[in-house]
């Protein structure tokens, strides 16, 4: 998220700045929660993105499988924390307990497509827009 912000602060105004990555996260798992590398991925870059207008990411694997769920990723922007707090939800929480698939289902910030029968990779796009 860092190379994002710091992506956007350097766009002249008004200007969007796209950043495509390809490749797979790696998580450590505490929990006993539902979610994928993914969908981990998109919890924690909404935390790091709470409250920041004009930014938002999307992280999925091109299989349409994020571990063992039904999408294949997620995505959040500078909402998905005030979002999720008016309904009562902790990404603390969530992301401790590896829980990211019902936080964000609750939100509807899902992915799913379906298995699409090809594995090239994950892939994680960050959009920004500086005001």
């Amino acid at each position: 998220m860092e190379e994002l912000r710091k992506a956007k602060e350097s766009a002249p105004p008004t200007r969007a700045v796209v950043l495509i990555a390809g490749g797979e996260t790696t998580v450590t798992v505490r929990g006993k929660g539902k979610g994928g590398r993914n969908q981990e991925f998109v919890l924690s870059a909404a935390v790091d993105m709470d409250g920041m207008p004009g930014m938002a990411v999307l992280s999925c694997g091109t299989d349409g499988i994020d571990g063992p769920t039904d999408c294949a990723g997620a995505f959040a922007d500078g909402t998905t924390i005030s979002r999720a707090t008016a309904l009562g939800l902790s990404p603390e929480a969530h992301l401790d307990r590896n829980d990211a698939y019902p936080f964000l289902q609750a939100l509807s910030d899902l992915v799913v497509t379906g298995p699409t029968g090809t594995n090239v990779t994950d892939i994680a796009i960050g959009i920004a827009v500086r005001t």
